[in-house]
């Protein structure tokens, strides 16, 4: 399948690394005008570089701004006016006991991982109906559906951004606008290697202490290993192509078989 996405221009929300870094660079190697964002210039501009250092002929742009902050996000909006393909990558996540997690950090999760996607939404929208054609994708995760016992506060908000996704597609019903969610497995990203140390022996070499954190913690994955921050990046490109023109208010999985269930 040859996904073309030339004249077409993306925004990836939180992609100076990890899984949003993967998800510009698969859009970029498409053939997308990709904005890269994170919350300063200098990150922005170093993600940048070490972009096109692997992908000279990346069409790549800056959109610093944090977006959890209305400042922040007028920065970005003032950078990128108008995107064909919005994805809604940027999330947080850590562990906590749940009776410890007081209400600031409830407010803070949503905020982060809800509301950012719902503001960025209602951005570019209006302007991809307008012009009959748009993509747009939120990365959700397979804690929306299995809620992970050690981090309630984010397996809640990503819940929450399965309903955005799907209350938004039906907002863009027949526009020739989609509006998915994708959810990712555990995933192999800097990030992640510091959450994996916390729940498993810190002294474990890294290979040791990843097939010890699937054993204990992810057992119902099938792959039984994380997912590369590339797997995730090919169903984005995927989704964000002509060839998913008829996949909307959807939730699709990157899980490495980890879910159990059918989703709606």
């Amino acid at each position: 399948m040859l996904i073309d996405l030339a004249g077409k221009s993306a925004l990836v929300t939180g992609s100076t690394q990890g899984i949003g870094a993967a998800i510009a660079m698969g859009l970029a190697r498409a053939g997308a005008r990709v904005a890269v964002n994170g919350r300063t210039p200098d990150s922005v501009e170093a993600a940048i570089e070490r972009m096109r250092g692997e992908l000279p002929e990346a069409q790549l742009l800056a959109a610093p701004g944090d977006i959890a902050a209305d400042e922040g996000a007028a920065r970005v909006w003032a950078a990128m006016p108008q995107v064909d393909i919005l994805v809604n990558n940027l999330g947080i996540f850590g562990t906590r006991p749940a009776l410890e997690i007081d209400d600031a950090e409830w407010r803070r999760y949503f905020e982060v991982n809800v509301l950012t996607a719902v503001r960025m939404i209602r951005a570019y929208l209006p302007g991809m109906r307008e012009r009959g054609w748009g993509r747009i994708q939120n990365i959700a995760s397979d804690s929306a559906v299995v809620t992970p016992a050690e981090m309630i506060q984010y397996g809640v908000s990503k819940t929450a951004l399965l309903a955005v996704s799907r209350g938004f597609a039906k907002e863009a019903a027949g526009s020739g606008v989609t509006v998915n969610s994708v959810l990712a497995g555990p995933t192999h990203t800097g990030g992640v290697e510091d959450f994996v140390y916390e729940l498993v022996d810190p002294s474990l070499p890294w290979a040791q202490a990843q097939r010890e954190f699937m054993r204990l913690h992810r057992p119902q994955s099938l792959i039984q290993r994380l997912i590369e921050p590339e797997e995730i990046a090919h169903m984005v490109v995927y989704l964000s192509s002509t060839f998913a023109s008829a996949t909307t208010g959807g939730a699709l999985r990157v899980d490495g078989g980890y879910v159990d269930a059918i989703l709606p």
